[in-house]
């Protein structure tokens, strides 16, 4: 790993502060200095980089990763992909993440047993590129609940998108069998999805029985649940027994803002709020009318989630961006998008999403002093980026206006550079 000093730049640090004007020294792979001087000089052994003005800020981290969704209109596609082809799509779309400047992600669930697995051991042995991965297991699901794709005349279960599970100990054989597999979160679909007909968004589906089940066994050997919990009561059931990630939370009253205020230091929320708005206003290049979306219930539930949201940005409960992306209708590679709307349906500022993609996500990574944050001492995983993405968060959709991709101190995307000087500048390019 060789020594970079980024010059001439904007800090952007991720804690929330002001970009300042300043330099970053990396040695190896950590950042050792950060400071508002400019040194004018060359350095042995560094490589220096004028950024020209560029805005230097944290790798992002996406909390709500689906690496094995095709880009397809339905869970089916997803699922008959046959197995061969689908690790290498794995493998496609971890470098994609990688090359839109996401360099953590937080496995939400995978469609086949070990894709998540096989994909975070790939990238971490340097075989294909991709961010820092924490692997999830596939969707556990009950009979009838999402993630349920069998139907009475083909009762195969190769053929469900999840792995259903009927009563405590069989949930104890399937969340066995994913940590011995090796995964980093078990995820659960506690409620219900207007994705699918026969069990709409409010409905929860799960025994608490079969809840308590998979959360002792997680935590046994160290692991985390996720889980799916559109529905209210779905929320205060993962809250109750002690899950940490929360994907979704749509519906929610007052007690159950109030349970996640109480544990707002141990718990996340990615709501994932991308399906709602595509389907509904965008639905159309895909076959889906505003009509249908409607019907469907998803006005219902966006204008839900919107009033749970904002109530928890208020209550200071960390939410993040991410959340089934590589559908049709938001394909892998949008996902910046959730910045957007987090500060148009939740009410954020473009900074505070900003620090629920960088810092936040340091911290769902389970590496907070290592992760998402551009200070003395954090691993370097860096964006250089041209604009402000603080005026302008439309700046992070566009991989081309990312410079510059640094990932444990080695860069992924190399910077444009002049050479034939002492001192290495962007291009205008």
């Amino acid at each position: 790993m060789a020594h970079v000093l980024f010059t001439n730049v904007r800090i952007l640090d991720g804690s929330g502060a002001q970009p300042f004007t300043g330099e970053v020294l990396v040695q190896g792979n950590r950042i050792t200095r950060v400071s508002r001087a400019q040194s004018h000089t060359s350095q042995a052994g560094v490589t220096v980089i004028d950024g020209a003005g560029a805005t230097l800020m944290p790798g992002m981290c996406e909390a709500h990763t689906h690496f094995a969704w095709n880009n397809a209109s339905s869970f089916d596609d997803i699922q008959r992909m046959p197995t061969e082809e689908h690790t290498l799509w794995c493998a496609h779309v971890a470098k994609v993440y990688l090359d839109h400047g996401w360099t953590s992600c937080v496995g939400a669930a995978t469609a086949k047993p070990r894709l998540d697995v096989v994909t975070r051991n790939a990238i971490e042995s340097g075989l294909i590129k991709g961010p820092r991965y924490l692997a999830a297991s596939q969707e556990i699901t009950v009979a009838g609940g999402l993630g349920d794709e069998t139907l009475p005349h083909i009762p195969y279960p190769e053929y469900s998108f999840g792995q259903i599970v009927c009563g405590p100990e069989d949930m104890r054989r399937c969340v066995r069998m994913f940590l011995k597999y090796g995964v980093d979160s078990i995820k659960l679909n506690l409620s219900g999805d207007n994705f699918v007909p026969f069990a709409p968004a409010e409905t929860t589906w799960m025994s608490d029985e079969e809840v308590a089940m998979a959360v002792r066994e997680a935590k046994v050997r160290g692991k985390r649940v996720s889980v799916h919990a559109r529905s209210c009561e779905s929320v205060k059931q993962a809250l109750r027994h002690g899950c940490e990630v929360i994907y979704h939370a749509s519906f929610t009253d007052e007690e159950a803002l109030d349970m996640l205020e109480a544990q707002r230091d141990r718990i996340f929320v990615a709501p994932g709020i991308s399906v709602l708005i595509q389907l509904l206003y965008e639905g159309d290049a895909v076959g889906i009318t505003h009509q249908q979306a409607k019907d469907m219930g998803y006005e219902v539930e966006l204008e839900a989630a919107v009033k749970s949201l904002r109530a928890m940005h208020k209550r200071g409960i960390r939410i993040l961006p991410g959340g089934d992306y590589g559908f049709s209708w938001a394909p892998h590679g949008t996902n910046a998008m959730d910045l957007q709307y987090f500060v148009k349906y939740i009410g954020m500022t473009p900074m505070e999403a900003l620090v629920s993609a960088t810092k936040y996500g340091g911290q769902i990574m389970l590496r907070p002093d290592d992760l998402g944050q551009v200070k003395d001492g954090q691993l370097a995983d860096l964006l250089l980026v041209d604009g402000d993405p603080v005026a302008d968060l439309g700046v992070l959709l566009d991989k081309s206006r990312l410079l510059a991709i640094m990932k444990d101190g080695e860069f992924h995307k190399t910077p444009d550079v002049r050479t034939g000087r002492s001192r290495w500048s962007l291009s205008a390019a």
